[in-house]
């Protein structure tokens, strides 16, 4: 590897030619290194909050809520039952499969207390996938919700999972909400499908029975695993990344820095949690960085209620929201969007996917703030970079390098490329993980011996410092010899006043070897195949430009918004 990388802790930096340290647009309130942790563990940082923030609400959802003080005590009560009550052990997995409601942290907390790593599910696992996760990670436990305990049923005698939880979206609120709440959900909606797990035992129960037991600490540290997020990986395929606290305490610690500086704390801010915690984006951000800030977390159990969510923003008059640029989208598309009161909105941040300019531009609009956009991936706990929140925002730009990350563009050789060359983006830092669960080479495959994590993307640096995600590198278009990104060919599209929502792959071509096809979701059936051609036109070089469009009522996303283009591919297969 050659050349000097680009990092939060290099100092003067020689891009450009200007001696200067480029890590000063994020100001003199935020250090180019995020010093010695605070915590030795993710459970300390719990008991930590709730000496520093005591009775103010940590957390709300469907009108309940939980102070930092009862998180903690919730939290280890339930570790106590982990333990003493199951006889779990420091090491062993357990999963948490349920979207954001009241019982998300307190189960998480109360594992990580406990000694245990976390393995988390998504709710809308298919059983062929939850069996997958399931057989990869080996898990001793479970704590689902009611509504997904039909699946676990089906996969459990092809588990090692000897325990079973289960919990109702109510179980944390208080008297008689909790009542209705779960009567409604079970009886009226119909949201709880029949199961059958005798040995189960309910959340409530359990945390009763902890309360009777004595905790008894593990003495976790730094260098302790305590997540195995499942992720596709940097080349496909799913597997875990290993996670330990210390990957996530860095993480935190990296992105809060600014965060501190621009939200201040003359008072309590109010933060919106749209996306899932069982997504290490707002794992990290929102029920980690946010908490130990001491931040009011609204949990939003389903984001796609687009409605609903608005009354909640109307009602919850939030400091900041964290979201996906579909997600923004959505909520721009909605018309009672508009009519509600967002002055006190003072921080939205986007990651999981490039933020479209054309949103980008309605939410500052819209809003009256910027979005700022990062970069993370899971491999690296997961943030890696963002935009500088004190200035204006470098729309389709990534920012730059968090304290103490080292970020650098590298050729197929692992060299570094000049300025303003497309490569592959390296990370180097305390947040990357420590390698994937029980896969020695794909480790070895994406984590070099001198610490860089391949991640898989394509991106570009400015002569400032600044980083652009281009595409992801297994999904180029090679059109004629040339490389064509699918994601500069959304973007353009998504410039078209009637196109909701674009997605772009390869199709096979003769001549070509392989040309762009458009997928595209209209807001408008006006809107022709040639017209958009013709819009595009005007944007795009020829060789970039779809030779094909297909429009179809809904584009296949994933649990956050990103659009799944695997999906269209495997679509496009089906159709030859």
């Amino acid at each position: 590897m050659t050349g000097t990388a680009h990092s939060a802790d290099a100092g003067p930096d020689p891009v450009g030619g200007e001696d200067r340290p480029w890590f000063d647009f994020y100001g003199p309130s935020v250090p180019r290194t995020i010093g010695p942790l605070a915590e030795r563990s993710l459970g300390q940082l719990v008991s930590d909050s709730a000496s520093h923030h005591g009775d103010a609400i940590a957390f709300s959802n469907l009108g309940g809520t939980l102070s930092f003080r009862e998180v903690d005590e919730l939290a280890t009560r339930f570790a106590a039952y982990l333990q003493h009550d199951l006889g779990l052990h420091r090491g062993d997995r357990i999963v948490i499969q349920m979207p954001n409601v009241l019982q998300y942290p307190v189960a998480f907390f109360g594992a990580l207390r406990a000694g245990l790593i976390v393995v988390n599910a998504n709710p809308l696992y298919t059983t062929r996938e939850m069996a997958g996760v399931f057989k990869d990670a080996e898990p001793r436990a479970i704590v689902v919700l009611a509504n997904f305990a039909h699946k676990v049923e089906e996969v459990l005698p092809s588990t090692s999972i000897e325990h079973v939880i289960v919990t109702q979206v109510g179980d944390l609120l208080p008297q008689p909400k909790r009542t209705l709440v779960n009567l409604v959900a079970a009886k009226v909606k119909k949201m709880v499908p029949a199961y059958s797990l005798p040995d189960a035992i309910g959340f409530r129960t359990a945390l009763a029975k902890g309360k009777a037991e004595r905790f008894t600490d593990p003495d976790i540290g730094p260098e302790d695993v305590a997540l195995l997020q499942y992720t596709g990986g940097t080349t496909g395929g799913a597997k875990a990344a290993v996670l330990t606290h210390g990957n996530l305490l860095s993480n935190q610690e990296q992105f809060m820095a600014q965060i501190r500086a621009t939200l201040g704390e003359e008072k309590q801010s109010t933060i919106i949690a749209a996306l899932p915690l069982y997504h290490v984006f707002a794992l990290t951000v929102n029920c980690l960085g946010f908490y130990r800030f001491g931040c009011h977390t609204v949990l939003i159990t389903n984001p796609r209620d687009i409605k609903g969510f608005v009354k909640e923003l109307d009602k919850s008059r939030p400091d900041g929201i964290m979201l996906v640029s579909t997600l923004a989208g959505a909520l721009l598309d909605e018309p009672s969007f508009s009519q509600i009161d967002t002055s006190s909105m003072r921080l939205t941040v986007a990651g999981g996917m490039a933020v479209r300019t054309s949103v980008a531009e309605r939410w500052k609009d819209t809003v009256g703030t910027d979005i700022i956009e990062g970069y993370g991936l899971t491999e690296a706990s997961p943030v890696v970079s963002v935009n500088p929140t004190h200035i204006p925002p470098r729309v389709g730009t990534i920012g730059v390098p968090l304290p103490s990350t080292d970020v650098c563009i590298m050729d197929d050789d692992q060299n570094q490329v000049p300025v303003g060359t497309a490569g592959e983006l390296a990370v180097r830092g305390p947040q990357v993980m420590r390698g994937y669960w029980n896969n020695e080479e794909e480790t070895r495959r994406v984590l070099t011996s001198d610490g860089w994590l391949l991640t898989g993307d394509i991106a570009v640096i400015d002569e400032d410092g600044f980083f652009q995600i281009v595409d992801r590198k297994k999904e180029i278009i090679v059109a004629s010899g040339f490389n064509v990104y699918p994601g500069e060919i959304e973007d353009a599209a998504m410039m078209h006043p009637l196109v909701a929502e674009a997605g772009a792959i390869p199709i096979p071509d003769e001549r070509a070897g392989e040309v762009p096809k458009l997928f595209v979701v209209r807001r408008d059936e006006s809107l022709t195949e040639e017209a958009l051609k013709s819009f595009l036109k005007q944007r795009l070089t020829g060789y970039k430009r779809p030779r094909v469009v297909e429009f179809i009522d809904e584009m296949p996303k994933n649990n956050v918004g990103k659009v799944l283009r695997r999906v269209l591919r495997e679509r496009e297969a089906a159709a030859q």
